[in-house]
């Protein structure tokens, strides 16, 4: 196959940051993908539906001209999250859900939650007006082994917790394990996961290839064959349950090439042809429709997009870096070449060539 037409596909966990990082990273996820589900983690968190309204606006802002982009706001779950702001989330129109990052997890979790006991309020109103919870599912005791995090979560905290509250809607971010794929398949509704492109293709191999490869590192960290292997099942499984969230983070050079390196992979430019390399490996190209723009969709409760794009099979080569106010981007693959590539017009829009 050297051509593949999909609907336009949807993104449904995705880092923009904030002042000029935004204006720079925006446009490589506005041309391709219609939607986006809108981290709230930045310095100061979006904790507020005011808050969420504003950084909204920035955010359109900031879309290229004749963008028709769609950011989907999040608030940021606190201790002190009262059940009255979550109504007025529910009944905003433009905030589809709240993200819950166990403080200390990952980038900008300082101000999350404590202990899951301290929101139970919130979480029960959740349950009650439908708005999905968006959980980072690692536990942060160091005592764990940071390859296990995810598995001690599901133990200890999400299978409890959908136990007492079964009708709660989940979205299991960034799932990277075996465990994790078979706690979603465990439930027939309510619960779903994110994927990302890094995990899908890669195994903790790749942080070391070479020397230590900082632009690899992530939270959850890339995992073990196996997990890898069967992440990449789930995801071309054709199963409803498993869409397409990049988790695409921008970090500056300076901040991931250092003493302390940032977690987190910006991926958003070639996001799309990362996972068709990924379904084209396992053998089911022809289900990357599904699980780029139907899945994220219907669990969403949003209408599907009705525009088409192009993949075409060309190699090309993903730059060194993106200059950026705040410093050079390296994203993943820097200097490599790809086998496939959203095809574009003379504006450099997607393209969706000659076929319905």
């Amino acid at each position: 196959m050297h051509e593949l037409t999909l609907t336009r596909p949807d993104d449904w966990h995705l880092h923009l940051r904030d002042g000029a990082m935004l204006t720079a990273v925006l446009p490589a996820t506005a041309t391709v993908f219609g939607r986006a589900i809108v981290m709230p983690n930045l310095r100061l968190p979006i904790t507020t539906v005011a808050q969420a309204a504003a950084y909204r606006d920035r955010i359109l802002a900031a879309c290229p001209p004749h963008s028709d982009f769609v950011p989907l706001m999040t608030l940021y779950l606190t201790d002190a999250t009262a059940p009255a702001e979550l109504r007025l989330a529910r009944q905003s129109g433009f905030i589809h859900g709240v993200k819950l990052y166990p403080a200390g997890a990952t980038t900008h979790s300082e101000a999350g939650v404590t202990h899951i006991d301290r929101i139970l309020p919130a979480l029960e109103t959740l349950a009650e007006i439908g708005l999905p919870l968006l959980v980072h599912g690692e536990v942060t005791d160091p005592s764990v082994d940071v390859f296990d995090r995810e598995a001690r979560y599901i133990d200890t905290v999400l299978g409890p917790l959908l136990e007492r509250l079964p009708g709660l809607k989940v979205v299991f971010e960034h799932i990277t394990t075996a465990q994790a794929v078979d706690f979603v398949r465990s439930h027939a509704h309510g619960l779903a996961a994110t994927l990302t492109p890094q995990h899908l293709l890669y195994n903790r191999n790749a942080l070391f290839q070479g020397g230590l490869r900082p632009h690899y590192y992530c939270l959850p960290v890339l995992k073990a064959e196996r997990h890898r292997s069967a992440v990449l099942e789930a995801a071309t499984s054709g199963d409803p349950r498993f869409f397409l969230g990049t988790d695409s983070a921008p970090h500056p050079r300076t901040a991931k090439e250092s003493a302390c390196g940032c977690a987190g992979i910006y991926s958003a430019p070639l996001a799309l042809p990362l996972y068709a390399e990924a379904f084209e490996q396992a053998g089911h190209l022809g289900r990357l429709e599904a699980f780029a723009a139907f899945h994220g969709a219907d669990f969403y409760g949003l209408p599907r997009n009705q525009e088409k794009i192009t993949l075409i099979r060309e190699n090309w080569l993903v730059p060194a870096s993106h200059p950026t106010p705040d410093g050079e981007l390296i994203p993943l693959r820097a200097g490599e070449v790809l086998p496939w590539q959203v095809a574009t017009d003379a504006q450099n829009r997607p393209w969706a060539g000659d076929h319905p």
